[in-house]
């Protein structure tokens, strides 16, 4: 067989070159093209019939390896290379991430180290040009080590199983190692990352529901070392019933809409892939004092109602917040309160308000105080608002929702206008007591692909805002925040920009 040929380097130019045969197979030579982007594998063929071939894209590649053949006697060099493309776009069917794994092996002479010391070459330098495809300027190292934190009661219950069949190959094939614990009881996630040495991990990574990950970021607010410890890279794999955090990176490292298996395999794959990002924070303040953290929503009467009524449901996973839908429309429900909001700033030269914790993410400091995290665009609850924030004159809502990231669960694509998870901003939506069960329902079916955003529907209203109160008339009703209940009561928020960390593949410059 042909021996291993070196290339001048171009955006487009041959890298490497080479003749291998595919394990298992049939021993037939293949052809393998190293470029900057793909790597492209064609059979060879004494005939001059045209020979299959395809290209793998680099920038999909999770890992490559070699290895010496297990028999003393083999004189083969062998490499691995994995990849995660996107599949199913041709059969019209949801595009996700599928995991392809490739062993070739090469034999160039009689020389067994020297065939295996072609392959390292040929596997070094797959995953350089693989690196150079994904995303530039990563803090985290190739050898990612990660604190696996999994709810096994979450959703239907399957967690564990799909970790073992879907998420622990490809960690494997990526050269990651792992450290799994699986929750107990509540809070127990919660009390081990405020009290526990996160220092030997690279990222913590959350396999649940959304509220797993709530536990993770409240406990993280209460170390003392709390603005160093928000800044532990976060990674977020669907496990629950919900996964909103889970669909919205998915949308913002370039994949459409998936859940299920297909969502957790594109999540897998940018666990492996991504970078640390900004993520946005908001800061709720109760009537009773309390303090809570939250990452992705809060919510009062419709949304809330059906969240917390459908887990009776849990057992249908996603499907429960649909059908929950339809059977609280039957018997709607009007809330009073009073709500007021600072509307964010919009001019593409201005600064939101919250920006003040905007900060480099290689900083080993933080711009905010220390030993306590300060809501600048806040008055104390019991003083009125501020003159320039906004009171809705309405006082009787059916639903008010704050949502700071793209999706309300896997299959509800709320606010498409959200393209990453550290804009600063908090996305108000309200529905007074006069919209009717008829525009309710396009609105919640307008969800399910981001459409309604383009539909007129009367009486729901969207602002973006960067600070809230809301102030119930009558302590009754669910109140949520990121899924979780919390007693009905005044509370308000505002927005941290950037405070925290996702994983996730940012698109675009």
């Amino acid at each position: 067989m042909g021996d291993t040929q070196d290339s001048p380097s171009g955006p487009s130019e041959v890298i490497l070159c080479g003749t291998f045969t595919l394990v298992p197979g049939t021993g037939a030579p293949l052809s393998l093209i190293l470029t900057r982007k793909e790597l492209l594998i064609q059979t060879l063929s004494l005939d001059a019939q045209p020979s299959p071939h395809y290209s793998l894209a680099l920038a999909d590649c999770i890992g490559c390896r070699s290895f010496r053949g297990k028999d003393p006697t083999e004189l083969g060099g062998y490499l691995t290379a994995a990849f995660c493309p996107l599949r199913g776009e041709a059969l019209g069917k949801t595009i996700y991430r599928q995991r392809v794994s490739r062993t070739f092996r090469i034999e160039v002479s009689r020389d067994k180290e020297h065939n295996f010391n072609v392959a390292k070459t040929w596997a070094n330098r797959i995953w350089e040009m693989a690196e150079e495809q994904g995303p530039p300027s990563s803090i985290l190292p190739p050898s990612r080590r990660f604190l696996v934190l999994l709810n096994p009661f979450a959703g239907t219950g399957k967690a564990s199983g799909h970790f073992q069949t879907h998420v622990i190959p490809t960690l494997t094939e990526a050269n990651a190692t792992f450290t799994l614990l699986e929750t107990e009881r509540p809070k127990q996630a919660q009390e081990l990352v405020r009290d526990e040495d996160l220092s030997g991990w690279d990222a913590i990574v959350v396999m649940a529901g959304d509220g797993l990950l709530f536990e993770v970021v409240n406990g993280l607010m209460e170390r003392p070392d709390w603005a160093c410890a928000i800044k532990k890279p976060l990674a977020v794999l669907p496990g629950g019933s919900g996964n909103a955090l889970a669909a919205s990176v998915s949308y913002y490292s370039g994949h459409k809409q998936a859940s299920g298996t297909k969502l957790l395999n594109n999540c897998t794959f940018i666990l492996c892939k991504g970078q640390p990002v900004h993520l946005d924070l908001v800061s709720l303040t109760t009537s009773s004092g309390r303090r809570i953290f939250s990452f992705l929503s809060f919510a009062w009467g419709l949304i809330s109602d059906v969240d917390i009524e459908s887990e009776r449901y849990r057992f249908m996973g996603s499907a429960r917040f649909s059908f929950g839908t339809f059977v609280r429309l039957t018997a709607l429900r009007t809330y009073r309160g009073r709500l007021s909001y600072l509307p964010a700033r919009t001019s593409p030269d201005s600064t939101p308000e919250s920006d003040s914790h905007r900060h480099n993410l290689n900083s080993s400091t933080d711009t905010v105080n220390p030993n306590v995290l300060e809501d600048s665009l806040l008055v104390p609850l019991n003083e009125p608002v501020p003159p320039h924030w906004t009171t809705v004159t309405e006082d009787q809502f059916v639903l008010v929702l704050l949502l700071y990231q793209s999706h309300l669960g896997a299959d509800l694509f709320t606010a498409p206008m959200v393209q990453s998870p550290g804009e600063g901003v908090m996305q108000l939506f309200y529905a007074t007591s006069r919209i009717s069960r008829a525009s309710l329902l396009k609105l919640f079916l307008g969800m399910e692909k981001g459409s309604h955003m383009g539909e007129s529907i009367p009486h729901i209203t969207n602002v973006p805002v960067t600070a809230f109160r809301l102030e119930p008339l009558e302590n009754v009703g669910i109140m949520t925040v990121d899924g979780e209940s919390i007693p009905c009561c005044s509370l308000q928020g505002q927005i941290h920009k950037g405070l925290g960390r996702i994983i996730s593949i940012p698109q675009g410059p």
